[in-house]
C-alpha cells in the first residue's frame, strides 16, 4: 500500500508573483511526493481554485484548512513538511496539528535549482497553459 502523505508548502503571499511561485513550489512538492511513490494531498492546491474557497477570507481559508486536516486525520497521513521557501504560519499549524495527533512528521527540501526543474516538466505538459 502507498503511504499517504499530507503537502506542507507556503501558500498565502504579498503579492501575486509571490503567489505564483507558492503554486509552483507546491506542484514540484506534489511531482516530488509521486515520483517517491507516495499518494501527496495538498488541501491549499485543491479547495482554493476558483469558484470553491476563496483564501482570502479567514472564514474560508478556516473552512478549507480543516477539511484537508480531517481527510488526512482520516488517513493517518505522514504529514511532509517542504522547507526551501520557509515556513509560514498555515504549515506551522499543520505542523502542530500533526504532532498533536501523533502522525509522523517529516522535513524535505527539493534544492537550489527546484524551479529550474519543475520549468521542465511545466513546458513539456500536455496541460500546458490551462492550469
Amino acid at each position: 500500500m502507498q503511504k499517504f502523505v499530507d503537502i506542507e508548502t507556503p501558500y498565502m503571499a504579498s503579492s501575486p508573483e509571490q503567489l505564483k511561485r507558492n503554486i509552483r513550489y507546491a506542484r514540484a512538492c506534489m511531482r516530488d511526493s509521486l515520483l517517491r511513490g507516495e499518494t501527496p494531498f495538498a488541501s491549499h492546491l485543491l479547495y482554493i481554485q476558483s469558484g470553491i474557497l476563496d483564501d482570502n477570507v479567514p472564514e474560508e481559508r478556516e473552512r478549507g484548512i480543516m477539511a484537508g486536516k480531517a481527510l488526512i486525520e482520516g488517513l493517518n497521513a505522514t504529514t511532509v513538511v517542504y522547507t526551501d521557501l520557509g515556513l509560514s504560519n498555515g504549515m506551522k499549524l499543520g505542523i502542530e496539528m500533526a504532532k498533536r495527533s501523533g502522525r509522523n512528521i517529516e522535513t524535505r527540501t527539493l534544492g537550489e535549482n527546484w524551479e529550474k526543474e519543475f520549468s521542465k516538466n511545466e513546458s513539456n505538459h500536455s496541460h500546458k497553459g490551462i492550469w
